[in-house]
């Protein structure tokens, strides 16, 4: 009697519908907790989840707060949207209290299901807003007080600074003309490479948005900021062309600390900067890199640097009418590869076989004595002898040159460039090349993985790998036509294959 009563039970919780449906997959304007939205209305989209079939939202609610503890409690709402009968659940239109430049905000959504029940509220997500209006850019746009022009070292800036009360937040805007790497009390900000990234730059130029709380302590701190030409300025397509969009190397910079006690201070790039060059001695797409780790400013990103022979810099008045936040994928790191096998190349070639063709860079760890020279070349394929085949490559040198310290073990990557490759010709090292001493790291724009295809058939499988890996290749912040000789230029014919 027990057992039928049980089920009987059971039954009539099934068929009543007694799984909850529960809201997940928080977006807003299609990420996840964004930092940097650029937009008065931004939308939210999240996804419906039940253990039952035929369940389907019925109605949503939406409530948005600057405070986590407000919204928890329902209370001191930027916008609450009240039950809307809808089964809209993607790009659902933020209608609330004008959202204000810099500022963080809380939401989360509950919805009903066909049954009639009412899901428990999500858990909250976040988004970061942008600056909205070109008057919040309090920034002057700084360039190197020495002279500079293309195929000149890297010029970096620094700026050292108090922030005298206890910390809640800190959020820095950046953007450059060229390619930018910022650091803060020696730590990288963020985790995006070739940074505004690429577009049409008299017309739009990005500036990225990063919460760097945890990097300012209260006390001193530093901010440094090293450039590279990259496509603003530096050599594209062919014939020499170069400084197509303009002849400086410039940086924007503004850092906006949130204190406790809710007064804020802003830090900006201006007149009272520093300039001077290091170990990056020229920095080419197409070319290379050269670093000569006998210039390195070891601390220059840390306070209490001495930079009384710095430069100072000079103010620029260029528009901030074409600023925009991101709205791309950032590149960023992604598989790492070791070497698979070690060659001695007919021609007597040292070369490094990853066993993949990647777009990236190799990471070199060595030791040495001051002044040696280590050369390192990349190549798609070795030609039929079996030698290292660069011809591909037209008159991209696609190299890597490391000039060490001697102080011991050094690291070596590249900053400002990027290679597509498989194989690489060492010079430089003396003895047999260790594999333990160099990786390969691939970098690409950050795309999320939707789907996987495999089949029973290993060619197919292989053909698919390779798409995927093209893909990848080409799409480094923007889908281009080929990553490894002088073109990498943007080209859309390619891409609508993919």
């Amino acid at each position: 009697m027990r057992k039928l009563i049980t089920l009987a039970i059971f039954l009539f919780f099934a068929i009543a519908g007694f799984s909850q449906a529960n809201v997940s997959q928080l977006l807003c304007d299609n990420l996840s907790n964004p930092i940097g939205i650029g937009v008065s209305n931004p939308t939210f989209s999240w996804q419906l989840k039940s253990d039952k079939r035929n369940v389907i939202q019925a109605a949503y609610e939406i409530r948005v707060s600057n405070d986590l503890s407000h919204l928890k409690k329902g209370k001191s709402l930027e916008w609450n949207s009240g039950k809307i009968l809808s089964d809209e659940s993607v790009h659902v239109i933020y209608k609330g209290n004008a959202l204000q430049s810099a500022k963080k905000y809380f939401w989360q959504v509950r919805v009903w299901d066909n049954y009639g029940k009412a899901s428990g509220w999500s858990t909250p997500a976040f988004f970061q807003m942008a600056l909205l209006n070109e008057t919040d850019w309090k920034a002057k746009w700084i360039e190197p007080g020495f002279e500079d022009i293309v195929g000149q070292p890297s010029p970096m800036f620094r700026k050292q600074f108090s922030s005298d009360k206890k910390i809640k937040s800190a959020a820095v805007f950046i953007t450059a003309h060229g390619l930018y790497e910022a650091h803060i009390n020696g730590h990288r900000v963020g985790e995006d490479y070739f940074t505004p990234g690429w577009t049409s730059y008299n017309k739009r130029l990005q500036y990225q948005e990063y919460d760097v709380t945890d990097l300012i302590k209260q006390g001193n701190n530093a901010i440094g900021v090293t450039l590279g030409s990259g496509w603003y300025r530096g050599h594209l397509a062919w014939d020499n062309n170069k400084n197509i969009y303009g002849k400086d190397i410039s940086l924007l910079l503004q850092l906006i600390i949130t204190y406790n006690d809710g007064s804020t201070k802003t830090i900006v790039s201006d007149e009272s900067w520093k300039s001077t060059t290091g170990s990056i001695r020229s920095s080419s797409i197409y070319d290379g890199e050269t670093i000569d780790g006998r210039l390195e400013k070891t601390g220059w990103t840390l306070p209490g640097y001495d930079d009384a022979k710095w430069s100072g810099v000079t103010v620029e008045n260029f528009s901030n009418d074409n600023l925009i936040a991101t709205i791309n994928e950032a590149a960023t790191r992604h598989e790492t590869f070791k070497p698979v096998k070690i060659i001695t190349t007919p021609k007597g070639e040292k070369v490094i076989d990853f066993g993949q063709n990647l777009v990236g860079w190799v990471m070199l760890k060595v030791n040495g004595n001051e002044g040696d020279k280590i050369i390192i070349q990349h190549a798609e394929v070795l030609d039929k002898e079996g030698n290292f085949y660069t011809t591909n490559l037209r008159a991209a040198k696609a190299t890597s040159t490391y000039i060490l310290n001697g102080k011991g073990e050094e690291f070596f990557e590249p900053h400002f460039t990027y290679y597509g490759f498989r194989y690489i010709k060492v010079e430089g090292i003396k003895g047999n090349l260790n594999p333990d001493d160099f990786t390969a790291v691939a970098i690409y724009a950050d795309m999320k993985s939707t789907g996987t295809f495999t089949t029973s058939n290993a060619l197919i499988n292989q053909l698919q790998h390779n798409i995927e890996w093209g893909q990848k290749g080409n799409f480094l912040d923007v889908p281009t036509d080929c990553p490894q000789r002088d073109e990498r230029l943007g080209w859309t014919g390619d891409a609508q294959v993919f």
